[in-house]
């Protein structure tokens, strides 16, 4: 893993312009915020999407977005090339709904054409025939990352489906997660994840995020930080998921 600068993290939010719905923003925030708790240094960078990618960064967040806005930020990525550069150097990407998308190898853009990903993960994703998936998810993160169950919201049409050298991020109880039957929601492979889940994600699992940092800090623990505000969303949500609709 690659040292963090003498400015601390750095941590980047792609495409805020394009990418940036259900709350995703949020995500940044909650990152940001588990740093400063336990005394980190920590800056954001926030790139639109008529900027360039940097490739020094240590985190880097992608939201969810429509459809023809996430075709317009997979054009650009793959033309500015930057995120794929900074993963090649050891960052950490997190991607959600339409991110993940775009990190796999192929979607299906608002034109119902297939759209060339960045192959940052090994998935496909198309457009499923049957109803939205939409509504509280409650799933089982793969447990080699020694998580919490994942709590999210999910809101979308896709289905992916997972190649050899991807792992499920987690397995769902509640929900529907990638939308393929196989019971996975989301995927990761190293440094690079992607899921469904809105909430944001980061609010609703504040362990996530300190895999992260715990990622980019090369540590295998971050002191303890208060967590009864997250707790008490997390079990307020969890709630919800099982409950009979």
């Amino acid at each position: 893993m690659r040292s963090t600068s003498q400015n601390g993290l750095r941590v980047v939010w792609v495409y805020p312009d394009l990418l940036s719905t259900y709350g995703d923003q949020g995500n940044v925030l909650v990152v940001e915020r588990r740093a400063r708790q336990r005394r980190l240094e920590v800056s954001r960078l926030d790139v639109r999407s008529d900027q360039q990618i940097p490739t020094s960064g240590d985190i880097y967040l992608v939201g969810g977005g429509e459809d023809r806005p996430q075709r317009l930020a997979a054009e650009r990525l793959i033309r500015d090339g930057g995120l794929n550069r900074a993963v090649s150097n050891g960052a950490i990407v997190f991607s959600v709904c339409a991110g993940y998308q775009i990190l796999g190898h192929e979607f299906i853009n608002d034109l119902g054409q297939r759209q060339q990903g960045l192959g940052l993960l090994d998935v496909v994703s198309s457009r499923g025939e049957g109803a939205r998936c939409v509504g509280d998810v409650l799933a089982d993160i793969d447990e080699r990352l020694g998580l919490p169950p994942l709590t999210g919201f999910e809101n979308h049409q896709g289905v992916t489906h997972l190649g050899p050298t991807a792992r499920p991020f987690a397995r769902v109880r509640f929900g529907n997660g990638n939308g393929s039957g196989d019971g996975f929601e989301g995927a990761y492979h190293d440094t690079v994840f992607g899921t469904y889940m809105h909430g944001p994600v980061m609010a609703r699992n504040p362990h996530i995020a300190d895999h992260l940092l715990k990622l980019a800090l090369d540590v295998n623990a971050l002191p303890p930080v208060d967590d009864q505000w997250y707790e008490a969303l997390r079990n307020e949500r969890i709630a919800a998921a099982t409950q009979p609709a």
